[in-house]
């Protein structure tokens, strides 16, 4: 009987950690859909779409790679007129609320026939 109870207990207490993670996973995709409204929009566009051929698409991009790269712009490790004064304006908790929201934007591929 305490088995069961346990395991109840266990299944509760998981579940209501499932939802506090779900509501704090929403509020962040909520922030950095605001954030990329503000800052990333004109080039990159909220969908993660570029407006410009010259500028790379970012929906769908993993990002740890998004973080590694916004942070080396920051850090002037790389270099681009833009994106280093871009990347210097955004907090560590910025570069990641905006890296969430690009890489949770769902994508499809088709190969060539």
């Amino acid at each position: 009987m305490k088995a069961i109870n346990l395991l109840a207990h266990t299944a509760v207490t998981v579940s209501v950690m499932r939802l506090a993670v779900d509501a704090v996973f929403a509020q962040d995709l909520s922030a950095g859909r605001a954030k990329v409204e503000a800052v990333c929009q004109t080039c990159h566009g909220v969908d993660g779409v570029a407006t410009s051929a010259m500028v790379p698409n970012l929906s769908g991009q993993q990002k740890e790679y998004m973080v590694v790269q916004l942070e080396a712009f920051r850090s002037g490790q790389r270099q681009h007129p833009q994106m280093s004064i871009i990347a210097k304006m955004l907090s560590d908790e910025e570069i990641e609320i905006v890296s969430e929201w690009y890489a949770n934007i769902k994508i499809s591929v088709e190969a060539p026939e």
